[in-house]
Protein backbone atom coordinates (compact mmCIF):
# COMPACT_ATOMS: atom_id res chain seq x y z
CA UNK A 1 0.00 0.00 0.00
CA UNK A 2 2.79 2.28 0.85
CA UNK A 3 4.42 1.76 -2.60
CA UNK A 4 1.12 2.73 -4.27
CA UNK A 5 0.97 6.03 -2.38
CA UNK A 6 4.54 6.90 -3.32
CA UNK A 7 3.87 6.03 -6.97
CA UNK A 8 0.62 8.06 -6.87
CA UNK A 9 2.45 11.05 -5.45
CA UNK A 10 5.28 10.82 -7.98
CA UNK A 11 3.06 10.37 -11.05
CA UNK A 12 1.97 14.06 -11.26
CA UNK A 13 5.57 15.14 -10.83
CA UNK A 14 6.73 12.81 -13.61
CA UNK A 15 3.98 14.12 -15.96
CA UNK A 16 4.83 17.71 -15.08
CA UNK A 17 8.53 17.12 -15.67
CA UNK A 18 7.85 15.48 -19.04
CA UNK A 19 6.32 18.72 -20.32
CA UNK A 20 3.07 17.09 -21.38
CA UNK A 21 4.36 16.48 -24.88
CA UNK A 22 5.49 20.06 -25.64
CA UNK A 23 8.81 20.03 -27.47
CA UNK A 24 11.45 22.71 -27.19
CA UNK A 25 11.81 25.08 -30.17
CA UNK A 26 14.46 27.47 -31.37
CA UNK A 27 14.14 31.22 -30.83
CA UNK A 28 11.68 32.72 -33.31
CA UNK A 29 12.57 36.19 -34.63
CA UNK A 30 9.54 38.48 -34.62
CA UNK A 31 11.00 41.68 -36.08
CA UNK A 32 12.22 44.93 -34.58
CA UNK A 33 11.31 45.96 -31.05
CA UNK A 34 8.25 48.15 -30.65
CA UNK A 35 8.78 51.90 -30.86
CA UNK A 36 6.68 54.79 -29.66
CA UNK A 37 6.40 58.00 -31.64
CA UNK A 38 6.74 61.06 -29.45
CA UNK A 39 5.07 64.07 -31.02
CA UNK A 40 5.49 67.63 -29.83
CA UNK A 41 2.50 69.39 -28.30
CA UNK A 42 1.00 71.76 -30.86
CA UNK A 43 3.37 74.48 -32.04
CA UNK A 44 5.42 74.42 -28.83
CA UNK A 45 7.92 71.82 -29.97
CA UNK A 46 9.57 70.00 -32.81
CA UNK A 47 11.18 66.62 -33.33
CA UNK A 48 14.87 66.33 -34.19
CA UNK A 49 16.70 63.10 -35.01
CA UNK A 50 20.07 62.21 -33.51
CA UNK A 51 22.20 59.08 -33.77
CA UNK A 52 22.20 56.65 -30.87
CA UNK A 53 25.69 55.89 -29.58
CA UNK A 54 24.60 52.29 -29.05
CA UNK A 55 24.13 51.77 -32.80
CA UNK A 56 25.84 53.73 -35.56
CA UNK A 57 22.78 53.65 -37.83
CA UNK A 58 19.92 53.98 -35.34
CA UNK A 59 18.21 57.35 -35.13
CA UNK A 60 16.35 58.47 -32.04
CA UNK A 61 13.73 61.22 -31.97
CA UNK A 62 14.21 64.10 -29.55
CA UNK A 63 11.54 66.67 -28.78
CA UNK A 64 12.79 70.21 -28.45
CA UNK A 65 10.35 72.71 -27.03
CA UNK A 66 10.07 76.35 -28.02
CA UNK A 67 9.68 77.11 -24.36
CA UNK A 68 9.65 74.82 -21.38
CA UNK A 69 6.22 73.31 -20.80
CA UNK A 70 4.13 75.35 -18.38
CA UNK A 71 5.99 78.63 -18.83
CA UNK A 72 4.40 81.73 -20.30
CA UNK A 73 5.18 83.61 -23.49
CA UNK A 74 8.75 84.75 -23.81
CA UNK A 75 9.96 82.56 -20.95
CA UNK A 76 11.57 79.92 -23.14
CA UNK A 77 15.22 79.15 -23.51
CA UNK A 78 15.14 80.18 -27.19
CA UNK A 79 14.24 83.84 -26.64
CA UNK A 80 11.02 85.72 -27.37
CA UNK A 81 10.37 84.13 -30.77
CA UNK A 82 9.53 80.42 -30.46
CA UNK A 83 11.24 78.23 -33.06
CA UNK A 84 8.75 77.03 -35.66
CA UNK A 85 9.04 75.28 -38.98
CA UNK A 86 11.53 73.22 -40.83
CA UNK A 87 14.23 75.91 -40.99
CA UNK A 88 14.41 76.24 -37.20
CA UNK A 89 14.28 72.46 -36.73
CA UNK A 90 17.23 72.00 -39.10
CA UNK A 91 19.08 74.90 -37.47
CA UNK A 92 18.72 73.17 -34.09
CA UNK A 93 19.76 69.87 -35.68
CA UNK A 94 23.04 71.39 -36.89
CA UNK A 95 23.63 72.76 -33.37
CA UNK A 96 23.84 69.13 -32.25
CA UNK A 97 22.52 67.41 -29.15
CA UNK A 98 22.33 69.26 -25.85
CA UNK A 99 24.47 68.19 -22.91
CA UNK A 100 21.60 66.16 -21.48
CA UNK A 101 21.01 64.47 -24.85
CA UNK A 102 24.73 63.64 -25.11
CA UNK A 103 24.63 62.20 -21.59
CA UNK A 104 21.74 60.00 -22.75
CA UNK A 105 23.98 58.59 -25.50
CA UNK A 106 22.95 60.71 -28.50
CA UNK A 107 25.29 62.29 -31.01
CA UNK A 108 25.16 63.89 -34.44
CA UNK A 109 26.86 62.84 -37.65
CA UNK A 110 26.35 66.33 -39.11
CA UNK A 111 29.10 68.97 -38.99
CA UNK A 112 28.64 71.29 -36.02
CA UNK A 113 28.83 74.42 -38.16
CA UNK A 114 26.73 77.51 -38.63
CA UNK A 115 24.94 76.62 -41.86
CA UNK A 116 22.64 78.84 -43.86
CA UNK A 117 19.45 76.85 -44.42
CA UNK A 118 16.64 77.32 -46.91
CA UNK A 119 13.52 75.16 -47.09
CA UNK A 120 10.88 74.96 -49.80
CA UNK A 121 7.72 72.96 -49.28
CA UNK A 122 5.84 71.76 -52.35
CA UNK A 123 3.63 68.95 -53.60
CA UNK A 124 6.84 67.07 -54.52
CA UNK A 125 8.08 67.14 -50.94
CA UNK A 126 10.64 69.12 -48.99
CA UNK A 127 13.64 70.76 -50.69
CA UNK A 128 16.43 71.79 -48.32
CA UNK A 129 19.24 74.07 -49.47
CA UNK A 130 22.44 74.27 -47.41
CA UNK A 131 25.57 76.37 -47.88
CA UNK A 132 27.81 73.40 -47.08
CA UNK A 133 28.92 70.20 -48.81
CA UNK A 134 26.38 67.35 -48.59
CA UNK A 135 27.44 64.54 -50.95
CA UNK A 136 30.11 63.26 -48.54
CA UNK A 137 27.72 62.97 -45.59
CA UNK A 138 27.41 59.54 -43.98
CA UNK A 139 24.13 57.66 -44.29
CA UNK A 140 23.18 58.38 -40.65
CA UNK A 141 23.83 62.12 -41.25
CA UNK A 142 21.65 62.02 -44.38
CA UNK A 143 18.88 60.29 -42.45
CA UNK A 144 19.12 62.92 -39.70
CA UNK A 145 18.43 65.55 -42.37
CA UNK A 146 15.71 63.59 -44.16
CA UNK A 147 13.83 62.62 -41.00
CA UNK A 148 14.01 66.03 -39.30
CA UNK A 149 12.94 67.91 -42.45
CA UNK A 150 10.12 65.45 -43.19
CA UNK A 151 8.92 65.50 -39.56
CA UNK A 152 8.74 69.29 -39.68
CA UNK A 153 6.39 68.93 -42.66
CA UNK A 154 4.21 65.96 -41.64
CA UNK A 155 3.98 63.88 -38.48
CA UNK A 156 4.32 60.58 -40.38
CA UNK A 157 7.70 61.52 -41.97
CA UNK A 158 6.51 60.27 -45.38
CA UNK A 159 7.52 63.35 -47.36
CA UNK A 160 10.36 62.90 -49.85
CA UNK A 161 13.26 65.20 -49.00
CA UNK A 162 15.89 66.54 -51.41
CA UNK A 163 18.98 68.26 -50.00
CA UNK A 164 21.07 70.56 -52.19
CA UNK A 165 24.51 71.62 -50.99
CA UNK A 166 27.52 73.42 -52.43
CA UNK A 167 28.81 70.19 -54.00
CA UNK A 168 25.64 68.56 -55.33
CA UNK A 169 22.31 67.01 -54.44
CA UNK A 170 21.28 64.05 -52.26
CA UNK A 171 17.81 62.57 -52.53
CA UNK A 172 14.97 62.66 -53.00
CA UNK A 173 14.73 60.18 -50.17
CA UNK A 174 12.36 59.32 -47.38
CA UNK A 175 13.03 58.95 -43.70
CA UNK A 176 13.92 55.33 -42.94
CA UNK A 177 12.87 55.50 -39.27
Amino acid sequence: MRGGRVLGALLPLVLLASGCGIRATEVVEAGEPATVQVAPAGQLGMVLYFVSSSSAARLMPVVRYAQPPGEGSGGGSYGDDPPVGAVKALDLLFDGPTGAEQAAGLRSELPNDQVKIGVELSAQGVRVTLDTAVTGLSEPARQQLFCTAAQARTADRSEPVTVTGTDGVIGPARCSV
